[in-house]
């Protein structure tokens, strides 16, 4: 299903596209199977394919864009607003504005019963340490896509440990995360995740082992 939804994308075929995954939850798939096992897939393809320049910027903008407006269609099915919940905040770091994995993870976060708050992308690290301090955070999930910014999560994750100690659980994720996945440790963070999944699950331990 994730290559046909991608093929449909690089047609520009964006109503099908909606209607193919809006028919996927009708019948029974649930939303964190679309993002893990549709929209995950397609969209590291897009990355490949921009890489070995199959496809352009504008493509992958498009794609990337008609995604994050699905997931906002799917948001009612998503939110509860039910009582007191545990709190996380996830956001990307300064100057990363690849923001659609974080916020896939701000989701999963949700549909497990937490409460979540997606700050979206280029957040500045005072900025997220703020947000969690009023919003009371146990997890803060933090992402980026490209290896030159991992100096601006470094920086936020010591400032988010000066801030919270090690009462608040950091999470860091993206590709570089993906490639060295003792990378977290380097960092000073508690953990790192393949998927949006695995996130939820780690933050629920306290942290990868």
């Amino acid at each position: 299903m994730a290559q046909r939804y991608l093929n449909t994308l690089i047609a520009r075929r964006r109503h099908e596209a909606t209607a193919m995954i809006m028919e996927a939850v009708d019948g029974g798939m649930s939303i964190e199977n679309i993002y893990l096992d549709v929209f995950q897939p397609a969209l590291w393809e897009v990355g490949r394919l921009w890489q070995i320049d199959r496809l352009t910027i504008a493509q992958e903008h498009y794609i990337t864009a008609v995604t994050q407006a699905i997931m906002s269609q799917l948001y009612p099915r998503i939110f509860r607003g039910d009582g007191h919940r545990r709190t996380m905040v996830a956001c990307c770091v300064s100057g990363e504005l690849h923001e659609v994995g974080a916020r896939m993870v701000a989701d999963c976060f949700e549909m497990s019963g937490w409460d979540s708050h997606y700050l979206g992308a280029n957040i500045p690290a005072s900025d997220v340490v703020d947000m969690a301090l009023s919003a009371e955070a146990e997890v803060i999930a933090i992402s980026a896509t490209l290896t030159t910014h991992l100096g601006l999560v470094e920086d936020l994750v010591t400032k988010a440990r000066k801030q919270f100690g090690s009462k608040t659980t950091i999470l860091v994720g993206g590709y570089p995360f993906n490639i060295d996945q003792d990378l977290w440790r380097k960092l000073g963070a508690d953990g790192s995740a393949q998927n949006a999944a695995e996130a939820v699950m780690i933050a629920e331990r306290g942290g990868c082992p």
